[in-house]
Formats: C-alpha cells, sequence, structure tokens
C-alpha cells in the first residue's frame, strides 16, 4: 500500500514539473509559431514528456494492485 502512494506521488510530481513546463512553453506562440510547431516543440522536450510519464506511473499504481488490499 505504502509503495502504491509512494508511485502515485512520483506519477504526480512528474505530471505537474511536465504542464509547468507545458504552460511555460505558450509564449512560444506570441513569438510567432504556430500551433503544430509547438506541438512539434513540445514532444520533443524530454521535460514536457515527464507529463505524459507522470500519468502513466499514476494509472499504473491506481489500477495494479495485489489482492489482499482494502478497496475504499
Amino acid at each position: 500500500m505504502i509503495l502504491r502512494i509512494f508511485f502515485f506521488l512520483i506519477g504526480f510530481g512528474l505530471t505537474t514539473i511536465g504542464c509547468v513546463y507545458i504552460i511555460c512553453y505558450l509564449n512560444l506562440i506570441n513569438i510567432g509559431y504556430n500551433f503544430l510547431e509547438y506541438v512539434n516543440f513540445i514532444i520533443r522536450r524530454i521535460e514536457c514528456l515527464n507529463a505524459i510519464f507522470g500519468v502513466i506511473i499514476m494509472i499504473l499504481s491506481i489500477t495494479l494492485g495485489g489482492k489482499n488490499e482494502l478497496y475504499l
């Protein structure tokens, strides 16, 4: 149970960091990038991919579990 909470918090932290960078990079649209160039830039940055990795870790920590755990 503690391990699942730990992985959930790690995933939440990665998602938060990734989303902050994605929001910060929205300034590129003001410089003159169009939306497709912005998305192309975002998917190539590892700090923005942290958002995707974090969501995957959170989903796995919620869905994968032992049979002896109490589900509330």
